[in-house]
């Protein structure tokens, strides 16, 4: 069973009425355009839903790292190690070289995040890490590669930090669901401090739902636990993944598709009443319905990730 076509619609799966049609086209899975080697990797992740990629660092090779440092900012600020985008350049070829041996050797190990702060709208401060350039520059060829794989899971509800999407079509959605369907309620949930407390082994268990290559993984993990440098000292790290890091926004997304998607999904099936729209930008949450929401029926995410699991998530998306 899925959703209403209405609904569909408002959450870019099909193409929405009026203006939002042109919307639509442009965030389209197939008008992403992938390097040839991503593409049939992503081709590979739509034909079935449940394979697990067991070889991918292969695909981990000089040409993919300077894609990414290409893409590196000029005036980026350096990370722990003081190497800026200019001094690296300088010997770029040798540097990337050296690099990718080091990743496919098992030899390369990341540095500690430095830690610095921005100040937040409501007079806070927002943690953000800044990684040092190698571990940049590595992190963005591995997120690219995941996320040829995972754009073939993420539901159209999902706007934040993917190929092709942007804030301007995640409002535009939110327009169309509020003007086209008869809304009684809007929930507007923002998740607290979620990049500092997202939980590892959980984070890890929903990756190996699809990545089944130990050394991807053990990279992923490594980056994880590489600690933050902050007031001349290296912290460890349990929990959370750094806001500012290149493989951050993917890992949120893997991370919320299973917290927050597929459950939101499973529970409109069995318990919602009249139509729901869901729309999340990373870990910002906007439900419209009908009727008012009360999400305790379905037992909550956590419940439904230990009784369930992952499998059943996925399996009800497919239905």
């Amino acid at each position: 069973m899925k959703p209403s076509k209405a609904t569909r619609r408002v959450e870019g799966r099909d193409e929405p009425g009026g203006d939002a049609r042109k919307v639509s086209s442009r965030r389209t899975q197939s008008r992403i355009t992938w390097p040839q080697h991503l593409e049939r990797i992503n081709r590979a992740a739509r034909r079935a839903a449940q394979t697990r990629f067991t070889a991918l660092l292969h695909h981990i090779d000089e040409s993919a790292l300077e894609r990414v440092f290409r893409r590196q900012r000029r005036q980026a600020t350096a990370g722990v190690d003081g190497i800026t985008v200019q001094t690296y350049e300088q010997n770029l070829a040798e540097n990337l070289r050296d690099l990718c041996s080091r990743v496919h050797r098992g030899q390369y190990r990341p540095q500690p995040v430095r830690r610095t702060y921005i100040p937040k709208s409501d007079g806070g401060r927002r943690p953000l890490g800044v990684p040092a350039l190698e571990d940049k520059i590595l992190q963005g060829a591995v997120a690219e590669v995941l996320s040829a794989v995972y754009e073939a899971d993420f539901l159209g509800l999902s706007y934040g930090f993917r190929p092709g999407r942007s804030p301007h079509q995640a409002l535009a959605a939110l327009h169309t669901g509020l003007m086209s369907q008869r809304v009684s309620w809007v929930l507007d949930a923002d998740i607290c401090s979620f990049f500092d407390s997202v939980d590892h082994e959980w984070l890890m268990r929903m990756l190996a739902h699809r990545i089944a290559d130990p050394r991807v993984l053990r990279l992923i993990r490594m980056w994880l636990e590489a600690g933050v440098f902050e007031s001349g000292e290296v912290h460890e790290t349990d929990r959370g993944t750094p806001q500012g890091s290149g493989i951050s926004p993917l890992l949120a997304n893997a991370f919320l598709h299973y917290i927050v998607d597929l459950w939101v999904h499973q529970w409109r099936r069995r318990h919602a009443r009249g139509r729901v729209v869901l729309v999340r930008y990373c870990d910002d949450v906007r439900h419209i319905t009908r009727r008012q929401i009360s999400f305790t029926e379905g037992g909550g995410t956590e419940r439904n990730l230990r009784v369930n699991g992952l499998p059943e998530l996925e399996r009800e998306r497919g239905q």
